[in-house]
């Protein structure tokens, strides 16, 4: 089971059933998913076919887009009021992550509850804190959001309510980035979802650009 479906216990430990990604939809991995019942994730590129899924009952959750900026595409402009801590604490932290995500696959979801979906990020901020990899966004030395940060890749961000909207993220992440280029990265990377349409314009108005997009495909088995 391990080269065409694999277990992510990370998921399963916050919705209560096993769950497991498709590595790639063939007849071979449909035939292995049938065996062992738990909620399943499969990622295909948006022109593939999709008969198979449907014929297999899976249903559309969303599209993921990699936002890219190499140094030279970069368009930001950073700010003394927006800085960045490498330590934030956890118990600051989970108030902004909690509740802070709706554009997630899991929530939207329609077999998920939003609890549970909201719970799933808590715990994923938890893992990528314990290692160190959670960086804090400051307003005037007031914590004011976070973005996790593996290798070159920003793979968790999120923004407190009242800091939302005033032109901020532009500054906490055109420093991050900058910081990112100067430990020898070619390129900074995200995942966001389509739907996302703030983080969209953000990355955008800082000079990256889109590839790589993925329809995300769900299915339950009892």
């Amino acid at each position: 089971m391990r080269s065409l479906i694999e277990k992510t216990p990370w998921d399963a430990a916050v919705f209560g059933c096993e769950t497991f990604e498709i590595k790639a939809a063939t007849p071979q991995a449909m035939a292995q998913m049938r065996e062992a019942p738990g909620h399943y994730t499969v990622k295909v590129h948006p022109l593939a076919d999709k008969g198979i899924l449907h014929e297999n009952g899976f249903y559309y959750c969303d599209t993921l887009i990699e936002p890219w900026c190499s140094r030279e595409g970069l368009a930001g402009a950073t700010h003394p009021d927006a800085t960045l801590s490498r330590n934030p604490e956890l118990p600051d932290l989970l108030p902004i992550c909690h509740g802070g995500f709706t554009h997630g696959r899991f929530h939207r979801d329609f077999r998920i509850e939003r609890a549970a979906a909201d719970r799933r990020y808590d715990e994923w901020l938890k893992q990528l804190h314990a290692a160190g990899k959670v960086r804090g966004l400051l307003h005037r030395g007031a914590l004011a959001g976070f973005v996790a940060v593996e290798g070159n890749k920003l793979v968790l961000h999120a923004i407190a309510a009242q800091y939302r909207g005033r032109g901020l993220a532009k500054h906490w992440w055109t420093a991050l980035c900058n910081e990112l280029f100067a430990a020898g990265h070619a390129e900074v990377l995200s995942s966001i979802s389509v739907t996302n349409l703030a983080a969209l314009n953000l990355y955008a108005s800082l000079g990256f650009r889109f590839r790589n997009p993925l329809d995300v495909y769900h299915r339950v088995i009892r």
